[in-house]
């Protein structure tokens, strides 16, 4: 799924997820589970960049009534009938305001059945398609599966690179190395203070 949103996967987003991950299975096995993954992806793309689609789906002022008839007339032509259905059941649980929690888990799950998983990498110049398939190689073996890589450019950072991996991060960058160093040396400092304190006052008592 393309990182277009930080919603965090909630234990009720994971029960609906879940329960449109085994439906998707039972209408089509993995053809289906993959188009609605695709669907999933596109709608969460699409109320990351339409801000009133995103007032829409969160917005507790509108009646179920009249949200089921706009999802309707939005997406009947746009997105299968599973996935039309599925926005339906949400609105009607009350829980459409989770959607993007929602299809990010629904997109754990297709990771997961398919031996893939998220891979987010932070460097502070884009780096090139050689890079990128070493990174994905040397996660592949260490990991045994299939990485997807998404790669961002982050220009506070001094060189190296970060690896979230969902929800770990491996930080890399050389911000977090001197830190660690810096750490260090004020640590060891305070303890050589301290032991030059207590030997000075065992030598006057």
């Amino acid at each position: 799924m393309s990182k277009t949103s930080d919603a965090q996967v909630t234990p009720v987003a994971s029960v609906y997820a879940k329960s449109m991950f085994e439906l998707a299975t039972e209408h089509g096995g993995n053809d289906i589970v993959l188009e609605i993954a695709d669907e999933l992806e596109q709608l969460v793309e699409l109320i990351a960049t339409e801000k009133a689609l995103g007032l829409f789906f969160s917005s507790p002022v509108i009646d179920e009534a009249s949200r089921d008839a706009s999802l309707k007339t939005m997406f009947s032509s746009r997105v299968s009938d599973l996935t039309l259905r599925f926005l339906l059941v949400l609105n009607s649980k009350g829980r459409l305001n989770s959607f993007e929690s929602i299809a990010k888990a629904y997109d754990q799950l297709v990771q997961e059945a398919f031996g893939k998983i998220e891979v987010d990498v932070f460097t502070p110049t884009a780096i090139d398609a050689a890079s990128i398939q070493t990174i994905k190689d040397s996660i592949s073996a260490k990991l045994g599966k299939e990485p997807v890589i998404h790669p961002y450019i982050d220009e506070a950072m001094i060189g190296g690179l970060k690896l979230r991996i969902g929800d770990q991060l491996i930080d890399g960058s050389v911000q977090t190395k001197l830190r660690r160093i810096s750490d260090k040396i004020q640590t060891g400092g305070s303890k050589a203070i301290r032991e030059r304190i207590e030997s000075y006052m065992e030598e006057t008592n």
